[in-house]
């Protein structure tokens, strides 16, 4: 049976100071600097952070209740496209870089690596899918 749910989900944006700005969820309180300027990520930067975050949950959830890894990194990288001064992202490519102990356990959660991947890319991460797929975007002013 197929179930289908819409929640909304929400972020404020604040200008700390020239060319730096914060990110506060409105759901959790939590927030992160961001913006152009030493120590910051841009936002292009953050977008990629998300993909690679997404998709790092995913793995490191269903992994660990197999074995603690001995390393875990993802990387994720895109070209910036300059198309007629309209920038965009394309061929977003993430590295898994993960080792487990060499323990029946560790094995087994090492040979989940390659499944749990797939099914983030095509199901579970809500990043990746709403860059392939697409969203609407829609600005408005508010007085």
């Amino acid at each position: 049976m197929s179930e289908n749910t819409r929640e909304l989900r929400e972020v404020k944006v604040e200008r700390v100071e020239s060319r730096k700005y914060r990110a506060t969820s409105a759901e959790s309180g939590a927030s992160v600097e961001f913006g152009q300027g030493e120590g910051l990520l841009t936002p292009v930067e953050l977008l990629l952070a998300a993909i690679a975050g997404c998709s790092a949950i995913d793995v490191d959830v269903a992994t660990t209740r197999r074995s603690e890894p001995e390393k875990f990194e993802v990387a994720a990288s895109g070209y910036k496209l300059n198309e007629d001064g309209a920038g965009r992202m394309d061929d977003i490519t993430m590295s898994f870089d993960l080792k487990f102990p060499d323990t029946d356990e560790g094995r087994k959660a090492a040979g989940m690596v390659e499944r749990i991947v797939k099914l983030s890319h095509d199901k579970y991460c809500t990043v990746s899918r709403t860059v392939e797929l697409g969203a609407k975007v829609a600005s408005e002013i508010v007085d």
